[in-house]
């Protein structure tokens, strides 16, 4: 994803996630209690969000973001499928055959997924949580990454010379932690196919 995109789509990130949540005020003293409710269990004896008896939890976890994705969105799974299974809530044309799209569920509003040629390529965040497999994410300094990766990343500069990024790579994948527009540090983690995500900040297309 080349710089401008990733510097957009960040602050899309960012005021999506910046939405107020209500709180319920505790009851008043004297007042009566609530009438209690019975859960009704679905077939297979779960109850939503809870885990079964004895079974691990069913909450659907966003905490990690790797290099296979994120969630259902796999590196590699087609747009029309992840759109026909309800995962897809908009897309916006990019350049050079790049379509770029939101998440549904519980991860709306937390990553921004590209897709080239109908394939995704990328999954990326300006948000915390999703977290990179090694625990590193946005907000933190360059100094932070390399303490994380070692000799596995390295800084990196565009070929414009105008723009820095920490780059981690796994064989033809990559992990990109590209700089904040306003402050100093991370303000956007991207990973997938290396030739999309380190091509696009080294040499945008467009």
């Amino acid at each position: 994803m080349n710089h401008l995109w990733s510097t957009i789509l960040a602050g899309l990130l960012a005021l999506t996630a910046a939405v107020p949540t209500t709180v319920t005020a505790p009851p008043a003293a004297g007042a009566p209690a609530a009438r209690a409710t019975t859960d009704r269990a679905p077939a297979g004896g779960a109850v939503a969000g809870r885990a079964p008896l004895g079974g691990p939890a069913t909450v659907t976890q966003v905490e990690v973001l790797s290099v296979r994705g994120a969630g259902p969105y796999r590196i590699g799974a087609r747009l029309d499928r992840l759109a026909a299974a309800g995962l897809i809530d908009w897309t916006a044309p990019g350049c050079a055959g790049v379509v770029h799209a939101g998440a549904t569920g519980a991860w709306a509003g937390k990553i921004m997924l590209a897709f080239r040629f109908g394939r995704l390529v990328s999954v990326g965040t300006a948000t915390v949580p999703p977290r990179s497999p090694a625990g590193a994410s946005v907000g933190m300094s360059f100094a932070d990454l390399e303490r994380i990766y070692g000799r596995r990343g390295a800084l990196i500069r565009n070929d414009a010379g105008d723009a820095e990024a920490y780059l981690v790579r796994f064989g033809s994948r990559a992990e990109l932690f590209t700089s904040h527009p306003i402050r100093s540090g991370v303000g956007y983690y991207e990973a997938g196919i290396a030739s999309y995500v380190e091509s696009g900040f080294r040499h945008p297309s467009c």
